[in-house]
């Protein structure tokens, strides 16, 4: 069961490397723009935004990262717990607030690693 969670939570902190680089340096490219739903106009004047929402996505995987490769893994998995848990908050606030899908696509996978690490 251990090891599940660390391959979720590896999961969770790549997806939100994915969502960096989306922001910080392809915010303007037709593929973010496509994935986030924006068009070129509001992509060019909302780009130092992104950048900054997506540096905030990389302290997250930053977080998980941390929290795996702790080499105390009993304070590793608190500090997977904590950014986990982060990630949650920040994608019901999310799905809430910019798109109901944040919802499904970052809180769900970061709902079922919390619960699988608080299992182990």
């Amino acid at each position: 069961m251990v090891i599940w969670g660390v391959i979720l939570v590896a999961l969770v902190a790549l997806e939100h490397i994915y969502i960096l680089i989306l922001e910080m340096f392809l915010w303007t490219k037709p593929r973010a723009m496509r994935i986030f739903g924006t068009t070129k106009s509001f992509a060019e004047q909302t780009k130092s935004l992104a950048a900054n929402q997506g540096l905030y996505n990389g302290f997250l995987a930053a977080g998980l990262a941390w929290g795996l490769l702790h080499p105390d893994v009993l304070f590793g998995r608190q500090i997977q717990l904590f950014f986990l848990a982060c990630v949650l908050v920040a994608a019901v606030f999310g799905g809430l607030t910019a798109k109901r899908s944040i919802l499904v696509t970052q809180g769900l996978p970061a709902l079922i690693a919390l619960i699988v690490v608080l299992l182990t």
